[in-house]
């Protein structure tokens, strides 16, 4: 099923299937999907525990890898790039949120937003300058020195975002960014995201199963039983 975003696409899906090996069968987590994403666009992706959401945005994000079909980001055909590669592909065009924030306990709240930059090669002036800005428009300044595990949910998972967005990606991947937070946070998490969005153009996809969280999207693409079931313009 082939389902068309208006803007020229950013990332084209196509026919993408995964399965995984379980003993002496195979699992399939996605079957024959396909999908444009537009430059700038905010999409959900939206189903229930085990629709294969989670997988379409590992493989999109180059986290995990298609057993058939392809994906290409950017004009890059993801499958023909090696792991060295890919990782710098990644780091260079993407930024992800991920539920379980995935902080480094170790380093300060600074330090965890500067680490993509230090990937990167980027000066340290710059590198200051960045992440006290995305610090700023998250509100968690006079956090920079504290360690992840002082700060409370919705904190971290901003603390996450300024991590996500301060390479100034092409395309940012957020999987169930609220899943671990309370309503009230949940909410001020995606309003946060859809500003980044608009402000700085970035191509935001997210995942999810709450209907109050899929309304933050321009579309929503609802997947069932690892395919893409229908989509449309949010409500």
């Amino acid at each position: 099923m082939q389902v068309a975003a208006t803007a020229t696409p950013l990332i084209r899906v196509m026919a993408v299937g995964k399965h995984y090996q379980l003993e002496k069968t195979q699992a399939p987590a996605l079957i024959e999907v396909s999908l444009d994403v537009g430059e700038g666009e905010r999409l959900c992706l939206m189903g229930p525990s085990g629709s294969g959401k989670s997988t379409l945005l590992n493989i999109i994000g180059c986290i995990d890898r298609a057993s058939s079909g392809s994906v290409v980001i950017d004009g890059e055909e993801t499958e023909r790039l090696d792991d060295a590669r890919l990782s710098r592909f990644r780091n260079r065009t993407m930024g992800f949120v991920f539920q379980s924030f995935n902080l480094i306990p170790v380093l300060s709240v600074f330090e965890n937003v500067e680490y993509p930059l230090l990937l990167q090669g980027l000066p340290s002036k710059e590198r200051r300058s960045r992440v006290d800005e995305l610090l700023q428009k998250v509100g968690l300044a006079e956090y920079a020195r504290r360690s992840p595990e002082n700060l409370s949910g919705g904190q971290r998972q901003r603390v996450a975002i300024a991590r996500a967005l301060v390479t100034r990606p092409r395309l940012v991947i957020a999987d169930e960014p609220t899943a671990a937070l309370d309503h009230a946070t949940g909410s001020s998490i995606m309003e946060l995201m859809v500003d980044m969005n608009e402000t700085a153009g970035s191509t935001l996809i997210f995942s999810t199963h709450d209907p109050s969280v899929a309304r933050y999207a321009k579309r929503i693409v609802r997947m069932l039983d690892g395919r893409i079931d229908s989509e449309g313009e949010a409500a």
